[in-house]
């Protein structure tokens, strides 16, 4: 991959070079703060962007959000010395794909880019893959019918899923995720509200609603996704895990939540456990 660093520590900025060059990543330029980086990723369109929250001028948190509306599929991984998880929530919401914690470790760094490339690779493979009508994006064709064991409740599509996020990239991800575990995407939205009117055209036997959005949240859209299609598993995704937001979600009738930054692996665990695949 190619990699830029943003940091204001000369030495940590050298030590995470030579630890993404020793896993055959780039390095293909160093800030030691955010001049000039955002026109450098638009012109040179890097895969990941290892961003320190606390830099002199802009802060990090400010660059992640402009980074995200000029290059969405840059992958940012922030580095912090911050253990407060509002801080981590709050990035995640924002569209960071990773963190480093300071002081960090030489495997902490390599698990962060392996997870970084296996994501990378199953967005590209269901960007891949081709819509089936103009309006949504389509995984192919799966069974009708679900497995003897599947839990999948009647009055909704078997094996299918509408993706509601706001988040390009993370839209994309859950497809390809999804798609890998035989579940069909049939439908996306990028707010709530728009999300209420996919779901009851396409009644699907599962949602990813994302909690955070313009326009209408989650958990706004969330009785009425239920009302609209009520035996559908409504599953939240969310960068902020405290007490408030889950028990909201409960109250709702999520069946659940996985956090952001997505890691594919997790999230086939929980919808393996959902559907009982």
């Amino acid at each position: 991959m190619k990699i830029v660093i943003v940091d204001d520590n000369e030495s940590l900025r050298k030590v995470l070079r030579a630890l993404c060059e020793s896993e055959g990543h780039t390095v293909i330029a160093e800030y030691a703060d955010g001049r000039g980086l955002l026109d450098f990723v638009k012109e040179n369109h890097p895969d990941v962007v290892c961003l320190d929250y606390e830099l002199p001028g802009e802060n990090g948190l400010e660059l992640l959000v402009q980074m995200d509306a000029a290059a969405n599929h840059v992958d940012v991984v922030m580095i912090t010395g911050s253990t407060d998880p509002e801080l981590k929530g709050h990035a995640a919401d924002l569209g960071a794909t990773g963190f480093i914690q300071k002081p960090f470790e030489q495997s902490q760094i390599i698990d962060e880019l392996k997870a970084i490339t296996e994501t990378r690779a199953i967005a590209a493979r269901a960007a891949a893959i081709p819509p089936s009508v103009p309006s949504t994006e389509s995984t192919p064709e799966v069974p009708a019918t679900p497995a003897p064991d599947s839990t999948q409740p009647t009055g909704v599509t078997p094996g299918s899923a509408v993706i509601i996020d706001d988040s390009g990239s993370i839209r994309l991800l859950l497809k390809g995720i999804l798609n890998e575990i035989g579940i069909k995407v049939v439908g996306f939205a990028a707010n709530g509200k728009e999300g209420i009117e996919v779901v009851e055209k396409t009644r699907p036997a599962l949602v990813c609603l994302d909690v955070d959005m313009p326009v209408m949240t989650g958990l706004e859209a969330l009785p009425q996704i239920r009302a609209a299609s009520p035996q559908t598993k409504v599953v939240m995704i969310t960068g902020n895990a405290g007490r408030p937001i889950v028990e909201a979600s409960v109250a709702g009738g999520a069946k659940g939540y996985f956090l952001k930054p997505i890691r594919p692996l997790k999230v086939e665990e929980f919808m393996r456990k959902l559907f009982q695949r």
